[in-house]
This record gives structure tokens, sequence and C-alpha cells, in this order.
């Protein structure tokens, strides 16, 4: 794993394991100082694994069957003893090695999980021999330090029941159900085309897929403050153009011109970059994060919306509908309907609605 020169002239060994940790959560951070300061004057030690987690569902279940989720800490790590709600009075607890097997309730289209303050969700479907795939299928690039899916028939419901290598090496599997696994590579992997070994129990599955990571390029010469400049996000491992999400952490010290939040697309060919427009606010650390845009699940975002529209209320129901309807109408479009979900769920409150409008928010 590349570790940034701030890192490398700046930060002690415990802030470089702190970092080379919270990739797990699925983000490639870069941290600079644009004119003073160190990088371990910006990152706190956790006081609790568990204040703040990440809680991973594998992307389909069935019905009155087994499964296994994931909790992740705040330090993106496993995490132990964190009581996961399932609703209905089903409530579960991670194991030593920060997982929980559970039975999926055999009524309903989908699965909410919540444990300290953090919400998931799931689709749930019915127990039919119909509904499992008939290929093993997993996303065609994926980053080395994002999780991702894997489905295909005969998987086991314990994760670790399933094994999964990437051009050999073990991948960790943190959630699983009879159709699909959530892991993650490791994180030193190499970039580029990548083969991928799952086997279960009487199942062996092999597929293939592209690694790759992305790094930031700050601006050169660095800016002052009030100065604008080109961040740049590069990719390593790919030549396609790949949609990228990136975030502002820290807008006190260094701010994007339009938003916190951007989505930007890749050049794409050998010098694989994005370029976004920043200013200079004052001195100090920059923290940023982008990760990888997986292809629009027009499929998956209906359902969710479906499940949304249910619980909204009467306002909210018919926007959800005519989003619902509009996507299915044209699901090639899927890109164009993002900002009105995203307006419907940035105004929609904390709890089993919005959780539901960000499940069909991050399938498109």
């Amino acid at each position: 794993m590349r570790i940034s020169p701030c890192l490398q002239r700046h930060a002690p060994l415990s802030v470089i394991r702190n970092f080379i940790v919270n990739a797990i959560l699925g983000l490639t951070l870069f941290c600079g100082t644009l004119f003073r300061g160190t990088l371990a004057s910006q990152i706190q030690p956790s006081v609790s694994n568990t204040w703040m987690v990440t809680i991973v569902l594998p992307p389909e279940l069935m019905a009155g069957h087994p499964a296994t989720l994931g909790v992740l800490g705040v330090d993106g790590r496993l995490a132990p003893g964190v009581k996961v709600d399932l609703g209905n009075g089903l409530n579960v607890t991670t194991d030593r090695t920060g997982r929980a097997l559970f039975t999926v309730p055999s009524s309903g289209d989908y699965l909410l999980a919540k444990a300290s303050g953090a919400s998931a969700a799931a689709l749930v479907d019915p127990a039919t021999g119909s509904s499992e795939p008939k290929t093993v299928s997993l996303p065609p690039v994926v980053s080395v330090r994002d999780r991702f899916w894997i489905c295909g028939a005969g998987l086991n419901s314990e994760a670790d029941a399933n094994s999964v290598r990437i051009n050999g090496e073990a991948a960790v599997v943190l959630a699983a159900s009879p159709v699909c696994v959530v892991v993650l590579a490791e994180p030193n992997s190499a970039t580029g085309p990548a083969s991928v070994s799952v086997q279960a129990p009487g199942v062996h599955w092999d597929a293939a897929t592209t690694l790759i990571s992305l790094q930031f390029v700050a601006p050169s010469p660095a800016l002052q403050p009030g100065q604008k400049g080109k961040l740049a996000i590069r990719v390593d491992g790919s030549s396609q153009k790949l949609n990228v999400a990136v975030e502002d952490r820290n807008p006190g010290v260094l701010r994007f011109d339009l938003s916190q939040a951007q989505r930007l697309t890749t050049s794409g060919g050998t010098v694989n970059v994005a370029e976004i427009n920043v200013r200079a606010i004052t001195s100090g650390n920059y923290s940023l994060g982008a990760r990888l845009v997986p292809a629009p699940n027009v499929p998956t975002a209906e359902r969710f919306l479906m499940a949304a529209e249910s619980l909204a209320p009467e306002d909210s129901r018919r926007r959800i509908s005519g989003l619902a309807s509009r996507l299915a109408r044209n699901p090639r479009a899927a890109e164009k309907f993002e900002p009105d979900l995203d307006q419907i769920a940035t105004r929609t409150m904390a709890g089993d609605l919005r959780t539901l409008l960000d499940a069909a928010r991050d399938a498109l």
C-alpha cells in the first residue's frame, strides 16, 4: 500500500497504522499539510471501538435462511460485542470475530439492521431455487480498499465457510448469505487484472475483475490562502473511464468549488485522472476521501424505492412513486435521477425511511 508523502514525513508509526486500518472503511485517504502543521495533530485516538460503527450486510438475503453480518468499528476493524437490532424483537451481538450469524425473517421484502446510531438495509428474496443466481457475478472493477460483493449459488451463510482468494491471496469475508458474500481484498494487492477464486462446501467458482487504487495528487506548487487550483485523482490499475465520489472532510482548510461531495468521471487512458477545482481557505491540514462508484443497479434501486414508498408520508410518497416510475420507464438514464433522489433523501430525517432511500441512492 502506498503511503502518502505527508505520512512518511510527519506521522509516527501509530498514525500510519491508523491510516492503513481506516482504508477498510472503503475510503482512499490523503492527508496533507498546505502550509504548516502535522498530520498527527489532526487524527485523534478513538476512545471506543464501537461508538461509531458501519454495518455490513450481504446485498441479497434469502427469507428464512441464515446469514452473517459484520460490524466495523470506528477504527475500521471488525468489532466484537456490538449489539445489532434486526427488528421485530430480533437482536444479535457480534462475536469475537466482529460478525454475527442470524436467521432472516420469513416475511418481508427487506431487512433493516441498526447499531450504535448506524443503520443498513438489504433486500430479501423468497427462499426458492429460482432466486438463486446461476452463475457467479461480481463488479468488473473494484478498489483494493473498498469492500465488494460476490454473488453465486451454493455459498455458505457462515462467513468463514467461504474461501475467497484474489490473485491467490486470501480476502476477508465480512458478511455472507446463501447467494452473496461481501469481501475485502488484501490492501497490498497489486492493481490490474485479477483472478478471483470462490470456494464453499461443494462449490468452486472462478471469476475475474480489475483491481484499482485511487491516489490524490495535490496542487503544485502548494496553494496560498485565497488561491484556487486543481486537485487530481489518479486511477492506478485501469485505463477505463471510471466514476469516483470525492469528499472534502475538512472544508475549513481546502474547499471544493461546487460542493463538499462530488462525483467525477476520470479521463481514461494511460494517465487516468479526474480533476476538481479547489480553493485554499487557511493554513492547516486537509483530509479528503474518494471511492469508486459502481455501475447503477436499477432493479435494486427500484425495490428499495418501493419499500421506501410504503413508509413515506403522503407528500414524499408521491415524489418517491413518481421517481420509481420514471426510473422503470427509462433505466438507461439512471444517473439523471440521482439529483432528485439526493434531494428527497437529504430532506428526510434519520430513520428507516432515510436508510431505504440511502440504499436506493447507493444502488444508483
